[in-house]
């Protein structure tokens, strides 16, 4: 079991590592179904994934660039980006300096859905949460963007 005296330069067991991992992947999991939940018909998380990294990193990455930082096959991110377009939420522009590329944009529409998805999310979002202090929730959020950083810095190693 976890030792809380534990020296934090020393190594965490498997077991610890990977009950910390397991929870991350099921919380994940049953956030996506709450947030498919609040999409229109047809559009999935993984939509309103693409319109929250776009408002995160700004406007203009590369279908490439986007599949890279998913971790998915480029045709996937293009199917995906394919459904935003039909839904008129981003737009797909030639690249202004390489005709040969693109770029994706976020409309106007897609940071309404955006918007209006986590304004519906709110209330479910802090009852789940309301019995956690502020205090640990963003000492939770701290230690998670660490591990999320170590992660994207060791992609691919």
């Amino acid at each position: 079991m976890h030792n809380p005296s534990k020296k934090s330069s020393e190594p965490h067991s498997l077991s610890l590592s990977f009950e910390l991992f397991n929870e991350i992947g099921i919380v994940a999991q049953l956030a996506r179904s709450k947030l498919t939940d609040q999409l229109p018909e047809g559009l999935m998380s993984s939509h309103f994934g693409v319109l929250n990294h776009l408002i995160r990193i700004g406007d203009g990455p590369t279908p490439m660039k986007l599949a890279s930082a998913f971790q998915v096959p480029k045709t996937t991110m293009t199917h995906t980006l394919k459904g935003l377009v039909a839904n008129q939420l981003v737009d797909i522009k030639p690249c202004s300096e390489d005709g040969r590329s693109k770029r994706v944009w976020i409309t106007d529409a897609g940071h309404q859905l955006r918007q209006q998805t986590i304004a519906n999310m709110g209330p479910e979002l802090a009852g789940l949460l309301n019995n956690i202090p502020d205090q640990q929730l963003q000492t939770m959020i701290k230690n998670l963007t660490t591990i999320r950083q170590q992660l994207d810095a060791n992609r691919g190693s």
